[in-house]
């Protein structure tokens, strides 16, 4: 790379997960921006070659669209610092812990992170009994985006016990998280690195039209309303805030990570609890990073130049001046 060249970034996109088309919408959308602002761009829809196809591009640095496995859970990460490529967002063992529910609570709790009370559970023990007092949640230890979540209500029609025959995650997961379930509002913050370390961008409440924040509500216009700022406290913003910091800091998450909440309004500062925090937050229109990011004064082309210049300061690389 001359001195005067932008980067050679290599979007990496798509691959085999659940998230495999929400995934392909960030990444073309941070490929967009990333030519738009003069870099040298090159979009690899992630398959099993992806090493080789690496090694033959030869990127500077290498933007992870990936969502869920294996592009968030530190596989992808492990591989790329095995070929010594730089690459955005979390490394190994931050992306190891944060898409591990349970070794996420384990991580925070310790450090004064509010979170819901919960347990492992079999499935197969789910149709014996409740593992906790309804209501409560149902959750697998390893999916991001709400992938497979279960509210198991009093008047729940998946039975009581849980019917086996009955959809749910109990069918594609040997094992669940079981939390209870906090009533109340939806609220996510976005934390950003810049050049002076990490900063909130800001929070943003989440309307759903019914249900809760699954992939669908996440990724379908319409299902949700986006309320940024939030019409919240001063008080409770502030906390979201110094939580979602907390929780970047703590998992050691880099380039930006998303914290989600669930606040019960009606028990003040008491009632506001960190769910689960995202270390590759979706890159779509409709994502709620680009939403807060443009709240902040940041225009979606700054955000996604911001993340890959911290790649390249963090792994010793030069981002050619600019």
């Amino acid at each position: 790379m001359s001195s005067s060249d932008k980067p050679h970034v290599a979007v990496l996109m798509g691959g085999w997960a659940n998230e495999r088309e929400v995934s392909l919408m960030s990444g073309n959308g941070v490929a967009d921006a990333l030519e738009s602002r003069g870099y040298r761009v090159t979009r690899i829809d992630m398959d099993r070659q992806v090493a080789a196809r690496l090694a033959e591009v030869a990127p500077d640095v290498v933007f992870n669209a990936l969502h869920g496995v294996p592009g968030e859970d530190g596989t992808v990460q492990g591989m790329l610092d095995l070929m010594g490529i730089p690459y955005t967002h979390s490394g190994l063992a931050t992306s190891v812990i944060a898409i591990d529910k349970q070794l996420t609570k384990q991580a925070l709790v310790p450090h004064g992170v509010p979170m819901p009370g919960g347990r492992i559970v079999a499935s197969e023990d789910l149709y014996k009994a409740d593992p906790l007092p309804r209501p409560y949640v149902l959750k697998p230890v390893n999916e991001g985006s709400s992938i497979g979540v279960a509210m198991v209500m009093d008047d729940s029609n998946y039975g009581n016990p849980i019917d086996r025959d009955v959809a749910g995650p109990w069918q594609e997961f040997s094992e669940l998280l079981a939390e209870l379930f906090i009533r109340g509002r939806e609220l996510t913050t976005a934390v950003i690195d810049g050049a002076d370390g990490p900063r909130p961008l800001g929070v943003t409440e989440l309307i759903i039209e019914a249900g809760f924040y699954d992939y669908e509500h996440k990724y379908t216009e319409g299902k949700t309303v986006h309320v940024c700022p939030a019409e919240i406290p001063e008080s409770i913003e502030a906390l979201c805030r110094e939580y979602a910091l907390r929780v970047h800091r703590v998992l050691g998450c880099k380039g930006t990570s998303r914290t989600d909440f669930r606040w019960d309004d009606s028990q003040g500062e008491d009632g506001l609890f960190v769910l689960e925090t995202n270390t590759q937050p979706g890159m779509t229109p409709l994502s709620l990073v680009p939403e807060q990011a443009q709240y902040a004064g940041m225009e979606y082309a700054d955000l996604v130049e911001t993340i890959v210049k911290e790649a390249l300061a963090r792994f010793g690389g030069s981002d050619g001046g600019h």
